[in-house]
């Protein structure tokens, strides 16, 4: 004959009681990890924090424009700008740089040159005549979202340097090279000639538009 064992109520409640301090221990500790991690991104303690202490723009000047922006120019040049030492290999000294220069070129008839008697008006006002001076270029603008260091390679000595100088890359150089280049390239374009006639267009239609018939626009250097 078997005599089944049975557990005394104390010890199952006894259990159940344990098991609810695990399962309440283990919701505790999850809920810290959450509000840890919350609390460390919150906080951010080895984030950078950017302050921006600029003083307000002062307005230095005013100046009224007398100029007529005629005609603008994209340009963009890649500059190669090598530096070797006389007596030694390019690997300890030396540097070559490639770097993309882009930018704008502006072309303007400056109204304030004309002549008191530039403007000529017929006895009937059916005709004017009016003499401009030539269309100039303005200094070239870099775009320097779009200006940047395509490659560059440098010797042992030039490394060393750049890491002790704290101003490594010194990009001053490459830009006054593009922009000397720009503008040469704008010199030999044909921005002038088409700012000059996109001055004359628009002079013409404007002086047409206020009842002139006949409008001729000539430029100082022509007969």
């Amino acid at each position: 004959m078997t005599t089944s064992r049975t557990t005394p109520p104390e010890t199952t409640l006894g259990r159940r009681r344990r098991w609810r301090y695990v399962a309440g221990l283990l919701a505790l500790a999850v809920l810290l990890v959450v509000a840890g991690r919350l609390a460390w991104t919150w906080l951010n303690p080895l984030g950078e924090q950017v302050i921006d202490r600029s003083q307000p723009v002062l307005l230095e000047s005013i100046k009224d424009l007398s100029r007529f922006e005629a005609a603008t120019g994209n340009f963009q040049v890649v500059v190669d700008l090598e530096k070797d030492a006389n007596f030694l290999p390019d690997a300890i000294k030396g540097t070559r740089t490639l770097f993309v220069g882009s930018g704008g070129v502006d072309a303007y008839v400056d109204f304030s040159a004309m002549a008191t008697n530039a403007v000529t008006v017929s006895q009937d006002r059916t005709e004017a005549t009016v003499r401009l001076p030539r269309a100039q270029l303005e200094k070239p603008n870099l775009d320097n979202r779009r200006s940047y260091v395509f490659a560059q390679q440098r010797g042992l000595f030039d490394r060393v340097q750049d890491f002790l100088s704290g101003s490594p890359g010194d990009q001053r150089e490459l830009y006054l090279l593009a922009e000397k280049k720009i503008t040469e390239a704008a010199v030999a374009s044909d921005l002038r000639a088409r700012a000059d006639a996109n001055t004359k267009a628009m002079l013409s239609g404007m002086l047409k538009s206020l009842g002139f018939k006949k409008v001729t626009v000539k430029f100082t250097d022509e007969p």
